[in-house]
């Protein structure tokens, strides 16, 4: 067995797995050595010419093409995985956004209703508070006065404008009044729309009962301030009744006590104000009191 033929039997074929290898590796060369220098050229161009050629047979066979396919269409899959991970995690994050604005949307549910309760309590003043009226215009003392009014014939749509006036009146300075409180339990903007909706429709209802309570007592402070103690006890226990229930111990108990005195003495602040604005109109005669002169 002669030189060359030692050679070509110790060439080792590449597996299917590695040829992909041999697109991109240069071939190295050989060197035959033997006793025979002069034929070494010949040597060399024989064994290269018999690589590639084994190269090229390797690289045509249709096994070792399926094998490229299926790499190439499991890189595809890999790709077509990563595609989809992303996809379930946005709508992961999706679905946690969803979340975040129903638990938002309930809160403000509970705060309309919260709302709709305060102004149940209001429109309880001010049936009260008509009543009392006509208890006082239909009882013995009230008898000349009744009979007064319907001799002078009262206006109804003056009246009733008046009203108009003293409600708008007492729902600016309380809104006005109710700012600086509620900047300071909101953190953003948006937040204030609903406190400030309430205390307006509560401010308003106010004007009106202060109007039609006092009449023209208006040197009565007692009558006054009961009034505005009244919205402000009533609007302020409301407040408190829509926070946490109450638990069997001594912290949540003074936890609620703390929280219902500091809504009623906000509230109380806030009606005060709006009281003192309605009897200063009354008294310089920018509003009129029940009755119209």
């Amino acid at each position: 067995m002669n030189t060359c033929t030692i050679i070509l039997n110790s060439i080792q074929v590449p597996s299917p797995l590695l040829i992909k290898s041999f697109r991109t590796v240069p071939l190295s060369k050989c060197y035959c050595r033997s006793s025979d220098e002069r034929g070494s050229d010949d040597v060399k161009d024989a064994l290269y010419g018999l690589v590639d050629e084994q190269v090229q047979e390797l690289l045509s066979r249709k096994e070792n093409k399926v094998l490229l396919d299926g790499l190439e269409k499991a890189s595809q899959r890999v790709e077509m995985a990563k595609r989809e991970l992303e996809l379930i995690q946005k709508q992961e994050i999706a679905v946690k956004q969803l979340k975040d604005y129903v638990n938002q949307l309930e809160g403000e549910v509970f705060e309309i209703a919260e709302c709709q309760r305060d102004i149940s309590e209001a429109k309880t003043l001010v049936e009260e508070a008509e009543r009392s009226l006509l208890e006082n215009v239909g009882g013995p003392e009230g008898g000349g006065t009744s009979m007064e009014m319907k001799s002078e014939g009262i206006d109804g749509d003056a009246e009733r404008l008046e009203s108009v006036k003293a409600a708008s009146l007492s729902a600016l300075v309380g809104t006005v009044s109710g700012l600086p409180i509620y900047f300071t339990q909101v953190t953003h903007t948006n937040q204030l729309l609903l406190p400030l909706a309430i205390n307006f429709i509560c401010c308003a209802l106010f004007g009106v009962t202060f109007r039609y309570t006092v009449r023209r007592n208006l040197d009565d402070v007692q009558l006054k301030a009961g009034v505005a103690a009244a919205f402000g006890v009533v609007k302020g226990l409301g407040t408190l009744g829509g926070g946490p229930l109450l638990e069997p111990n001594f912290q949540s108990f003074l936890s609620h006590a703390q929280d219902g005195t500091i809504n009623v003495c906000e509230n109380l602040l806030i009606f005060v104000s709006v009281a003192v604005a309605l009897d200063y109109c009354f008294k310089t005669r920018i509003l009129s009191t029940f009755p119209i002169d």
